[in-house]
């Protein structure tokens, strides 16, 4: 799956056991959920550690994730706020940049983890609290009252999103996994060279910000806000996954980071776009 997060988890892409069969005691990591065999048989089980069916009481629950994910993006706005009311503006591009890279490494670092803990989460959440605040007051800067427009148009997208998962009873299936992860990626990579040019002095005109932004800036902003949407769409199926398996309580952690990921990933997107349409 795109977000590497819920891909480092074991039994967060692999569907439950069908009614009338008795769930499994493990559960083996994999990148992309197979299709008919994942429900019969794995035969590289044996090469991976199994869990043990965890008690009543010490699985992850749909509250825990609610709750943990809460606690991630309140303590990103808490950052990011005193960032944004206490740093200088002669300081904004450093601590946007130098954050934004070592936020980058961390979270693939954390990800890494088999078992996510509350302080590797407090370390992706102090750097992305600085890089938020950073980015958001240049940008408040420049066009005064975009920040709260874009906290606003990120969470009604969240709430949306989970509104159109939960009613609407949406499944995402294995190929539209693989083709959102692999634009994803290619995506990432086009914005990552962008970023080494634009360090060299070099404009593609693929990121811009402010008014003068052309067809190409705007309409890779709109390319990223909905691939960011698409990912969100693949984590809030994740947990889903992660609940059925009866993971261990502890994965509340990974899944809160999963989606406090994306909604950064998010809300960047949206200033961004935002501020094309400002003179």
């Amino acid at each position: 799956m795109a977000n590497p997060i819920f891909g480092r988890g074991e039994g967060f892409t692999k569907h439950a056991a069908p009614q009338g069969h008795a769930q499994p005691q493990g559960y083996a990591q994999k990148g992309f959920a197979q299709k008919a065999a994942a429900q019969t048989f794995d035969p590289y089980a044996h090469q991976h550690q199994q869990y043990q069916q965890a008690p009543t009481g010490a699985v992850m629950t749909y509250d825990d994730v609610i709750a943990k994910t809460g606690v991630s993006l309140g303590a990103v706005f808490l950052i990011a706020a005193a960032t944004f009311v206490l740093l200088p503006e002669t300081m904004l591009m450093p601590v946007w940049i130098v954050s934004a890279i070592a936020g980058l490494i961390t979270v693939f670092v954390v990800a890494g983890r088999r078992v996510i803990s509350p302080l590797a989460l407090g370390v992706y959440v102090l750097f992305e609290g600085l890089f938020i605040g950073a980015i958001s007051k240049f940008f408040e800067t420049l066009f005064p009252g975009i920040v709260a427009t874009a906290v606003l148009a990120t969470f009604v997208t969240a709430a949306a999103t989970l509104a159109v998962m939960k009613f609407g009873n949406v499944r995402v299936g294995t190929k539209f996994r693989q083709g959102v992860t692999i634009a994803t990626i290619a995506f990432a990579g086009v914005v990552l060279v962008n970023f080494v040019l634009a360090l060299l002095g070099v404009n593609t005109g693929l990121r811009e910000i402010g008014g003068g932004a052309g067809m190409l800036a705007i309409g890779i902003s709109l390319i990223a806000i909905v691939l960011a949407v698409l990912n969100l769409v693949m984590d809030f199926d994740a947990v889903r996954r992660g609940v059925e398996a009866r993971v261990p309580a502890t994965e509340s952690w990974r899944a809160a980071l999963g989606i406090t990921v994306t909604m950064v990933w998010l809300y960047v997107e949206i200033l961004r776009i935002l501020s094309y349409f400002r003179d």
